[in-house]
């Protein structure tokens, strides 16, 4: 079968969750199908036709990617728009044009797009049958739920409420979608009533990938991988400077924390033993001398991946409420929760002081990988749904 896949991010190098996501699904596709990538870049890749991409698609193309600009004319029409303005501001005719191109001049059984940005181009599929992969309205939702005022709030539920229609009318030309969770899933069918085709493929990691990392972690260490680009990932860290990190400091003065990933230009409160190391070109033995993986996020949608890489790495984790939304990890057995600051110092205290404790959990942690978020454990779920959205197509 062939397949023409759409990727929001261009996978090489695979930097990010989402370009992580993406290259396992190429990879396990390419195991019985053709899989022609045309990916946006946000940024020109080295070379088109090298590298890994090249061993898995049949073909390689890019498109540069809309940055969406709030204050533009386009960001600003949008607001009397009845697509979601981030959506109104970005819409590449590129993309279009390729799309409809390829699908012309090549015999594609089916498209999948990943994400919203290029599921937003289905009106150019023609008659193909077509997946969705990887919906995500938690992030919305909580928004809607969460401003820290009346005028705030009403903002967001009106933005929740566009994007709710938005999707409904956007699923209608998919055959299936897919989520990372069954809270996604869940929130799926909510703000979508009579659309059952929602699938769940979590985020996973290669686990054979992570086996021949060999560090021995470094006493009284933290760790916490993400990049500030995404608003997530600096607003925990800035919490957990702010609020918890003086009271482990106070307890082990020594205590060391290592924040890697692109800053992207943003400050943090000053603190000591702090160490930022940018983007590093292995995260695998960054994370694995840690004697502990930090993930105090507050807020955000989808899964974890920095937990699943943690927990494959043997590393121990401690995270929030929040931070352990969609993954089957239990507090006490697979990885430590706490949702305050004093609660989060405590945990991260008793696990810089107790070896049996991160015995046991790193070794749970690894086990809940290994049976549940093992890519090679879901790739039969996708092909199986590949196949099945592509055969209802034909018939």
């Amino acid at each position: 079968m062939r397949i023409l896949f759409l990727s929001n991010w261009y996978p090489d190098p695979p930097d990010n969750g989402s370009k992580l996501r993406v290259l396992h699904l190429l990879r396990g596709l390419a195991q019985t199908h053709e899989v022609s990538l045309l990916s946006f870049t946000h940024k020109r890749p080295a070379d088109e036709k090298t590298g890994p991409l090249q061993a898995l698609c049949r073909e390689v193309q890019t498109v540069p990617w809309q940055p969406y600009v709030p204050q533009s004319w386009r960001a600003r029409l949008g607001l009397v728009s009845l697509t979601p303005r981030s959506l109104a501001a970005t819409y590449v005719p590129e993309m279009a044009q390729r799309i409809r191109q390829t699908l012309a001049n090549d015999c594609v059984d089916l498209v999948i797009a990943s994400q919203l940005g290029t599921a937003r181009y289905a009106g150019c599929f023609q008659d193909h049958p077509a997946l969705f992969e990887e919906v995500e309205v938690g992030l919305f939702a909580e928004q809607a739920a969460r401003g820290a005022s009346l005028r705030q709030r009403l903002r967001q539920r009106l933005t929740w409420a566009k994007h709710r229609r938005y999707l409904a009318r956007t699923l209608r030309r998919f055959r299936a979608c897919t989520v990372v969770s069954a809270r996604e899933q869940a929130l799926v069918a909510q703000a979508v009533p009579g659309y059952g085709a929602i699938e769940v493929i979590p985020n996973c990691v290669d686990l054979a990938a992570y086996a021949d990392v060999n560090e021995t972690p470094v006493d009284h260490s933290l760790i916490f991988t993400g990049s500030f680009r995404y608003f997530a990932n600096h607003e925990a860290m800035d919490w957990f400077i702010r609020a918890v990190y003086p009271q482990i400091q106070a307890q082990i003065p020594d205590v060391t924390l290592t924040i890697t990933g692109d800053p992207a230009g943003k400050s943090l409160p000053p603190a000591a033993n702090v160490t930022q190391t940018g983007i590093v070109d292995d995260i695998r033995p960054w994370i694995a001398r840690a004697g502990c993986s930090v993930v105090p996020i507050l807020s955000g949608g989808g899964t974890r991946l920095k937990i699943l890489e943690a927990l494959a790495l043997r590393t121990p984790v401690v995270t929030t409420t929040k931070g352990a939304e969609g993954l089957a990890a239990a507090h006490d057995v697979h990885l430590l929760i706490a949702d305050t600051p004093r609660a989060f110092a405590e945990a991260v205290l008793r696990l810089l002081q107790e070896p049996g404790l991160r015995a046991r959990l790193a070794g749970a942690g690894y086990r809940l990988v290994q049976t549940q978020y093992d890519w090679r454990g879901q790739t039969p779920h996708l092909l199986e749904l590949v196949e099945r959205v592509a055969g209802a197509g034909r018939r």
